[in-house]
């Protein structure tokens, strides 16, 4: 074989085995970069993670209000405190918590809220928390534990006694949404539909304009009433 084509054969097989080393080393660092907190939508992902509240944020604010702590993944609170919000935003979803209020206690769950307000309810739909027995929207069937605040009454579920754990889910996908409570489902209801827009006519969520209305917003935990509040197993999927 001539000097001249041994050379060149040298050469050709030196610039390919370069080739595929910078092909190699640029896919290592692709997913060496790639985001590690990345879930395909059905996957539940935890929304507290130990003593960790890094998946929350303060409504209109960039960090986590006073009052609220995580210890051993329960999210708790002893006084009235600003709501906390997700960081991120979520559409089509199953939401599942455990949840447990003290005597005389009132809180709530929202979800696909916005920040153009002052409050989060005057765009986000709730998932009542609440002690039925000792407060008076426990008398009340449209803001009893589990309904759609104001708008939708619990039909079935029963609450577990003040200081036991009760177990809430929602479900949103598209318009339609349901709200369970230990394993039944209390309510389901569906989004901008004529029955939906009448009951919000009638209702305080009158008066703001963009309620209900967001397809995609943040879940929110209510901390602004009396009371101890407390959170466990809170975790997220998106639905396909």
């Amino acid at each position: 074989m001539p000097k001249s084509l041994t050379v060149l054969m040298a050469i050709t097989v030196a610039t390919l085995a370069a080739g595929c080393q910078t092909s190699t080393v640029k896919a290592a660092q692709a997913v060496a970069g790639a985001p590690q907190t990345t879930v395909r939508a059905g996957e539940w992902r935890s929304l507290v993670d130990g003593n960790s509240l890094a998946a929350w944020r303060g409504y209109k604010r960039d960090t986590v209000p006073a009052g609220w702590s995580a210890i051993d993944g329960v999210v708790s609170k002893t006084r009235p405190v600003a709501d906390i919000v997700t960081r991120d935003e979520f559409g089509d979803f199953e939401l599942s918590l455990e949840w447990k209020i003290s005597k005389g206690g009132n809180a709530g769950v929202f979800y696909r809220g916005t920040e153009e307000y002052d409050r989060i309810y005057w765009t986000a739909p709730e998932y009542q928390l609440l002690d039925d027995d000792n407060t008076p929207d426990g008398k009340n069937p449209l803001t009893r534990a589990a309904t759609a605040y104001g708008l939708y009454a619990r039909t079935a579920g029963e609450l577990k006694p003040v200081g036991e754990w009760n177990e809430a889910r929602i479900i949103a996908r598209g318009a339609h949404v349901e709200h369970w409570l230990n394993g039944i489902k209390t309510i389901e209801y569906d989004l901008w539909s004529p029955d939906w827009l009448a009951k919000v006519k009638a209702s305080k969520f009158s008066e703001w304009p963009n309620y209900g209305l967001a397809k995609r917003g943040r879940i929110a935990l209510q901390g602004d009433h009396l009371g101890r509040l407390d959170f466990r197993n809170v975790k997220i999927r998106e639905l396909p």
